[in-house]
């Protein structure tokens, strides 16, 4: 295993100095890996009690091992090498950080845009097999994945009970349809253990494993760390990491991850959905922002920002103020900070096993569906761009002027969140726009792609502090495809959940502005200028 090890800086160290000892006196340590459910108030005692499986994941988990491996020597032995895991939120990053950082290839898809999808379907589907992973099976998202391949393969003359593996807990509606469908596997996952911490259960080994991840020696990794976390010390790094998270006087609300080194692909996006799922509630919770080193919100010095630095075990870092560094290895890591969060929930007195403003966007976006409402009228259309918003707009007349005044909503404790409902694969050039936005807003700026946010972040964005900003971006699709038995298409699913999200945000009192791209690329491109011009009129302007 590779070393844990931290250091810590500012606002950071003073939080460890202020909660550490009672951290350690009150034993919640091994209260956690004993499963006391009382940690967190008597509100989430009836929650949490069903909800602390994964302490024990590395050991309960042992059982898969040869399972998995049997069947992916089997699938390859059929010619099968390629696994297309079908799942959401804490179902789909954790395999994807997994496979990533194990240098394997797993097509993870985790959306409902049709180009993506098709996208998926085109690729050598007679070297295919899916993983489709859900708690119940009642996720629309992987349902309607898991039907189009289905479809797929039928009509490829592939039999597709052979090529269909499923992830689901035991007993669930998707537990017994698998079962009596005949499909190739059916694993069953710990019932005890929230999605958002299921990295190392069936969710996260099983479509790593058939992907050529080494997953025992990631559990053999995992039960170390577990020991080093069952200890009530101050040098617990899961106590450390939990304090700073959560602990921070007055508290910094915005964690900047920054990848630096660690050698772990993806992690960042990960504890994203971790962190942000489990602290945003009851108009609280800590924000976490996904960013590089050297990202505007780093050298900021905003009093509301504390950074953690993921970085290698051997690295000589140099901390700026109230920063911490932490490092060690991939299943070290998943393990702290799912251990480290749930002490932050502590410390911030909220329950960080619930997620009780998920479902809003997701029945707003059923309505929707069932419904079929004509689109809002756009505002005005600027180039490839048609704008949507509130009256914030004012007499916006461009999509730049637009831009703007939804950053004229920002509130000096705020923060920007840029959602991008399309294929994250092929125009993920997009992203570049959140550092030249956090370069011209002066805030935080968080980048999601949709519809898999919404598992992950979308709770933050209901429950946590009411001083976010929402720049969503949709685009329109040259192509579409069609959802095998169900009465909408795979275009207006999409189209339904950023509608459905726009609106439960604007309920909430939250600006949103939306922009919908007519033509994919000639959007993008024009977005990106915008962005851009924005950013060299705001650094002129600091210049002179």
């Amino acid at each position: 295993m590779n070393t844990l090890s931290y250091d810590a800086t500012g606002a950071a160290r003073k939080a460890l100095e202020q909660h550490l000892s009672a951290l350690v006196e009150d034993r919640v340590a091994t209260r956690i890996f004993a499963k006391d459910h009382t940690l967190w108030g008597p509100d989430a005692e009836s929650e949490s009690a069903i909800r602390l499986g994964w302490v024990e994941a590395a050991t309960v988990s042992r059982s898969l091992v040869d399972g998995i491996l049997e069947l992916r020597d089997a699938l390859k032995a059929e010619g099968v090498t390629r696994i297309v895991l079908c799942g959401m939120g804490g179902s789909s990053l954790a395999p994807e950080v997994i496979a990533g950082t194990a240098g394997v290839e797993l097509t993870v898809l985790d959306s409902t845009d049709p180009e993506q999808v098709g996208a998926a379907l085109a690729d050598r589907l007679v070297e295919t097999a899916i993983v489709v992973s859900s708690k119940s099976g009642s996720t629309l998202e992987t349902d309607s994945q898991r039907r189009i391949f289905e479809q797929a393969f039928t009509d490829a003359g592939i039999d597709a009970r052979s090529r269909i593996i499923v992830v689901t807990d035991p007993g669930s509606p998707l537990d017994k349809a698998s079962r009596d469908a005949g499909y190739r596997a059916v694993f069953n996952a710990d019932p005890n253990v929230g999605g958002r911490y299921s990295a190392l259960t069936a969710f996260g080994l099983v479509p790593s494993g058939l992907a050529g991840v080494d997953i025992a020696a990631l559990l053999d990794e995992a039960e170390e760390a577990a020991e080093v976390l069952n200890e009530d010390a101050p040098e617990n790094i899961g106590l450390v990491l939990g304090a700073a998270l959560g602990g921070t006087s007055p508290l910094r609300n915005k964690i900047v991850i920054a990848e630096d080194g660690s050698g772990i692909v993806g992690f960042a996006d990960w504890a994203e959905q971790l962190i942000a799922e489990s602290t945003g509630k009851l108009g609280t919770g800590v924000l976490p922002v996904v960013a590089g080193p050297n990202a505007p919100e780093v050298t900021s010095g905003a009093e509301d920002v504390l950074v953690v630095r993921l970085v290698s075990t051997d690295a000589d870092v140099e901390l700026g103020e109230n920063e911490m560094a932490i490092a060690g290895g991939l299943a070290s890591q998943l393990l702290v900070w799912e251990f480290a969060t749930a002490v932050a929930g502590r410390l911030l007195g909220i329950n960080p096993f619930d997620q009780p403003d998920v479902e809003a966007a997701k029945v707003a976006a059923r309505g929707l569906l069932d419904a079929q409402p004509e689109p809002t009228p756009a505002n005005f259309t600027d180039g490839a761009i048609e704008v949507r918003g509130g009256e914030w707009l004012g007499d916006a007349a461009t999509a730049a002027d637009a831009v703007a005044a939804l950053l004229g909503q920002l509130g000096a404790d705020g923060y920007l969140s840029v959602q991008a409902y399309f294929d994250r694969l092929a125009f993920s050039q997009l992203e570049g726009v959140r550092d030249e936005l956090a370069a011209v807003s002066g805030r935080p700026v968080t980048f999601g792609w949709g519809p898999r946010f919404l598992h992950s972040t979308g709770q933050f964005h209901k429950g946590g502090p009411a001083i976010g900003v929402f720049l969503q971006v949709t685009a329109a699709s040259a192509t579409d495809l069609a959802i095998p038995e169900r009465p909408f298409t795979f275009g207006e699913l999409i189209a339904a959940q950023a509608a459905g999200d726009a609106q439960v945000l604007s309920e909430h009192g939250r600006p949103v502005l939306r922009l919908h791209l007519t033509d994919r690329a000639a959007g993008v491109a024009q977005l990106q200028e915008i962005v851009s011009s924005l950013a060299s009129k705001a650094a002129s302007a600091t210049e002179s």
